[in-house]
């Protein structure tokens, strides 16, 4: 199964974006790019010390993603990303239109205790709130589904194929 489209992994924090991400873009046969990594120093460090960020200290990483995403345009590819406001998805979408969301959702208490067991991620799980409050699910005009991150990674992702497919239809 191949997509053209670049497939954004979105939601709150601890829902699996950087493990449902690469086995999205395995069963697509694209490449991956994790949005953690397009983050400046700064915003990592205000994050592992349990400090929101702002609008404009994402504006530079959802540039980022969004370069990556226009050339990665019409060849298909798979990003994590949070992207938990309709701006920095409109923000994404400007730079890349063909762009489709995958909202990853679930209870708290769920995503709060795998948020607990995860090792080496700076996201503390302080942040949860914030990230709950700061979510805009996705809107009718915007391409996307969402998915339930109840199950196994596997069972994760064999959900959001189906989705994607039903989309696509």
């Amino acid at each position: 199964m191949t997509t053209p489209h670049v497939v954004v992994v979105m939601g709150v924090a601890g829902t699996g974006k950087t493990t449902i991400g690469p086995l999205l873009a395995s069963r697509f046969g694209v490449p991956y790019a994790e949005a953690d990594d397009f983050h400046p120093e700064s915003n990592i460090a205000k994050m592992s010390a349990g400090t929101p960020l702002t609008d404009e200290d994402r504006r530079p990483w959802l540039d980022a993603i969004g370069a990556w995403a226009h050339e990665r345009a019409g060849l298909g590819g798979v990003v994590s990303c949070s992207a938990l406001k309709r701006d920095y998805r409109d923000r994404l979408r400007a730079a890349a239109p063909d762009i489709v969301f995958v909202h990853l959702t679930g209870e708290r208490a769920l995503i709060e205790d795998r948020m607990a067991h995860r090792q080496g991620h700076f996201m503390p799980t302080a942040l949860l709130d914030s990230q709950f409050a700061t979510l805009q699910p996705l809107q009718a005009d915007e391409t996307g589904v969402a998915v339930d991150v109840t199950g196994t990674p596997d069972e994760i992702t064999d959900r959001a194929v189906s989705a994607l497919d039903g989309l696509a239809r």
